[in-house]
């Protein structure tokens, strides 16, 4: 096996090599075929491609459905580059009939651009090293509006709707409403915004910059209900690196940095935490991080449990380890994290695809063995 140290020097020898065509999102069967060729031996779990709903790609939606996408993703409101353009409601309407008739989920960016343009009216000569100052600039209302206008679409197109990575709870009890009058509507909120809270969070902190923003400890507290009852269907990591430059640490600017919290090595510890200390049991972070978003994306024949039948993927977890988070326990390219010194509890030992072991204690296997999960 490789050392996660020599993993990071092979990747960077093809990094830029494969750059431009991993970095463009799947906008069209072309696209999605050249992400496919890119993905070539270079994967060390199996995927699936996902496509994108943006300003003017309706007339790829079906296409991209016949070619293999597990669904569709759209933003709302800018989505801080501009690789992926947003959409507005008269290019999403336009969209949603053939998004409906794929029979695939569109995934949800749920920030409208109104509120926060309004909110940042007020914010001219704002402290923009102050926390408050940015989450002052992406208000609940954002969410909420956005949420609601993907609710009154879904119940007029009666398309498969999950929201992506919720920080609010105030929606919580309109998607309850939404959910129980039979409309297809499914929830993620992600580790972040269940470990993290706004009154924690110091001046300059730009590493724990995410859009929407990390919110109020009585706001997390309504999340973790939300999980309790069964609003919110899934954790996921919306997994968001970036070399560290883009953090700005050195001006510790919230406006300049970037958008996004890497922790695709942590999740699966951070959330065993908080549910050791909250009295869920490990079968919610089964439901939560395996079986629910394997339905989402509709491969649960395939993943998700550990049933006669399916691929044997799973990890072997000890549940009573403890570990302090370090750098060289990121297994990502770019070894930097908010959770960085903390203490989780719940070690992953090692990682199984298909029966295989591709990572066991710190090493990963010497040669991918990942490929596309194809239905």
């Amino acid at each position: 096996m490789v050392t996660k140290e020599t993993f990071t020097e092979l990747q960077s020898r093809k990094y830029e090599r494969k750059r431009r065509t991993t970095a463009n999102p799947q906008f069209s069967s072309a696209a999605l075929e050249a992400k496919r060729q890119a993905a070539q031996g270079e994967c060390f779990v199996d995927w699936a491609p996902w496509g994108g709903a943006v300003a003017d790609n309706q007339a790829h939606i079906l296409p991209l459905a016949r070619a293999g996408v597990r669904g569709f993703k759209c933003f709302l409101i800018y989505p801080g580059c501009d690789g992926f353009t947003m959409i507005d409601q008269q290019q999403l309407e336009a969209a949603l009939p053939s998004i409906a008739k794929s029979g695939l989920p569109l995934l949800v960016h749920a920030e409208l651009a109104g509120p926060i343009d309004a909110a940042m009216e007020g914010l001219h000569d704002a402290d923009w090293r102050s926390y408050a100052t940015y989450l002052a600039s992406r208000p609940d209302q954002a969410e909420l509006e956005a949420i609601r206008l993907m609710i009154r679409l879904c119940r007029q197109y009666r398309f498969r709707l999950h929201i992506v990575h919720l920080s609010t709870s105030l929606a919580l009890e309109e998607l309850r409403t939404a959910r129980a009058e039979g409309l297809p509507i499914t929830v993620e909120t992600c580790p972040h915004y269940l470990h993290f809270a706004a009154e924690e969070i110091a001046d300059g902190a730009t590493l724990l910059k995410c859009a929407p923003p990390i919110r109020h400890k009585e706001n997390q507290q309504q999340l973790w209900s939300g999980l309790r009852n069964g609003i919110i269907d899934m954790i996921v990591t919306d997994h968001s690196p970036c070399p560290p430059a883009m953090k700005r640490a050195d001006t510790g600017r919230f406006d300049l940095a970037w958008g996004g919290i890497a922790s695709i090595s942590l999740a699966l510890s951070v959330i065993h935490t908080e549910c050791f200390h909250r009295g869920f049991e490990l079968n919610d972070i089964v439901r939560w991080m395996s079986s629910a978003p394997a339905a989402l994306a509709g491969i649960s024949h395939l993943a998700g449990a550990l049933e006669a039948g399916r691929n044997a993927n799973f990890a072997i977890f000890d549940t009573e380890a403890e570990f302090t988070v370090t750098a060289d326990k990121l297994h990502y390219r770019h070894a930097i994290s908010p959770y960085l010194n903390e203490t989780l509890r719940g070690v992953v030992k090692a990682t199984y695809l298909r029966g295989e072991a591709v990572y066991r204690e710190g090493r990963l296997a010497p040669t991918p063995s990942g490929r596309e999960v194809t239905l």
